[in-house]
């Protein structure tokens, strides 16, 4: 295989998946190909029973660079519509879903750590939504998702101006969940996702639809907890000071 090819790659081990975002020869942008194939491997990986956590990251020293626009113009579908396709499934990704961002996340690459349920950051990452800069109308539902993260003021400061922010704000804003000090990135996200897979999917998918601010599944939820053995297993397991070994498990 060719390194230097645009692609996706991906790992599973352990219990958690790892979705390397690859394009090296422009910061990592997201090429039409590589648009239109995240929905079908994130598909996969939720099928894939040993999968308890997606961390998505980019290859080397950025996440990504946004969309590779050479490629986006001899598409035959809508580049915007890829991309929001891309970043849809990825919101909807029945467990917990983790970007690990070091050097640029811009334009479509700030769409998908979006799109993540948590981000994590090493100093010296740059953010921007850059739309602006070249007369795009950013789609409702990716706008709707930047506010809800940040909040309408810095949703219109990024949109408005286009210009790029450092961790610290990004962190104040609410962009970005942790900031960790150069060469500790990886280090914090591995310790972080296997709590995360140690931990009870049915408590993380309830969760995850309930922050969504689905309101019509409570009961569904109730009758998951009342059948799933989760609840005695947490229990007991504290009572026997010994880890718990949660059996719920989400569907595709």
């Amino acid at each position: 295989m060719d390194r230097t090819e645009p692609r996706l790659e991906h790992t599973v081990a352990d219990g958690i998946a790892t979705v390397v975002i690859s394009n090296p020869a422009k910061r990592n942008a997201m090429t039409a190909a590589m648009w239109n194939a995240l929905p079908g491997l994130l598909e996969r990986l939720a099928a894939d029973p040993a999968v308890r956590v997606l961390v998505l990251t980019g290859a080397g020293d950025t996440f990504c660079a946004g969309a590779d626009i050479s490629s986006l113009r001899d598409t035959a579908r809508d580049p915007q519509a890829l991309a929001v396709a891309a970043e849809e499934a990825l919101a909807a990704f029945p467990r917990p879903t983790v970007a690990a961002v070091r050097g640029y996340c811009v334009g479509g690459g700030s769409q998908l750590a979006a799109a993540c349920d948590l981000r994590f950051a090493e100093e010296g990452a740059s953010f921007g939504v850059t739309p602006a800069k070249l007369g795009i109308v950013y789609p409702a539902s990716s706008t709707r998702r930047l506010v809800s993260l940040v909040g309408p003021a810095a949703a219109k400061h990024l949109l408005f101006s286009g210009e790029l922010i450092d961790t610290a704000r990004a962190l104040r804003t609410g962009l970005v969940d942790e900031v960790l000090a150069a060469g500790e990135l990886d280090k914090r996200v591995d310790s972080y996702v296997r709590t995360l897979a140690a931990r009870s999917q049915l408590t993380q998918a309830a969760a995850k639809e309930f922050a969504t601010g689905r309101e019509d599944r409570d009961a569904y939820w109730a009758e998951q907890a009342r059948h799933s053995g989760d609840t005695a297993e947490g229990v007991a397991a504290f009572l026997e000071r010994r880890a718990p070994r949660f059996t719920w498990m989400t569907g595709p």
